[in-house]
């Protein structure tokens, strides 16, 4: 039997945070079984492996790229998923793209469906962002280090895809000539952006 009072903890929870994990619940006070009670009468659903939300919460275009960064939450949300959030593309992606350390083991995820480069150093860490996604902090890389990665990684996500989304990133003033540069400098990828970048900007 659930003990009072924790179905109603976990729905307070879940109203400021949006979502709750296995992990959480011995903070809160909840029990596993009071969360499957939740689940079982309809409050509460998986939203994917790991992460529940409440039942009436929306649903946004996002929400694989939050379950992603709530399972790892040391990788950095980027390229074709990044340029949907900054509304850089017009092509959505079937997979979360991320971006994870060079030595780190691939996370095993099966659903949602994930894409994984790797970098290490300035490249991992410079041009990340964070931004709150259906209550959960997601490291995401900003327009300018986006647009960069599109052409460190032209052969994985297509040259037209990163030449698109430095004209986009330009006309929509996203980011700067100089702050675009500057991030293809962090990726080693200058002399090949800037014919481009020169005759875009």
């Amino acid at each position: 039997m659930t003990p009072p009072g924790q179905i109603e903890r976990l729905l307070r929870h879940l109203n400021s945070h949006e979502v709750v994990r296995p992990r959480d619940l011995e903070t809160l006070g909840v029990s596993r079984v009071t969360l499957q009670r939740a689940v079982d009468r309809g409050h509460v659903v998986r939203r994917s492996r790991g992460v529940y939300v409440r039942a009436d919460q929306p649903t946004t275009r996002h929400a694989d790229v939050a379950s992603v960064s709530v399972r790892v939450p040391k990788a950095v949300v980027c390229l074709l998923s990044a340029l949907d959030f900054h509304g850089l593309t017009t092509q959505l992606p079937h997979a979360v793209w991320i971006m994870i350390q060079k030595s780190a083991h691939r996370p095993n995820i099966t659903a949602p469906g994930i894409r994984v480069v790797r970098a290490s150093g300035q490249a991992l860490t410079s041009g990340v962002e964070r931004h709150q996604i259906e209550g959960v902090e997601v490291p995401l890389t900003s327009p300018a280090k986006t647009v960069a990665d599109c052409f460190r990684y032209r052969a994985t996500v297509g040259k037209d895809v990163a030449i698109e989304a430095l004209r986009d990133c330009l006309r929509k003033k996203k980011a700067t000539p100089a702050e675009i540069f500057e991030m293809a400098k962090v990726d080693r990828v200058a002399n090949i952006i800037r014919p481009t970048l020169e005759a875009l900007a």
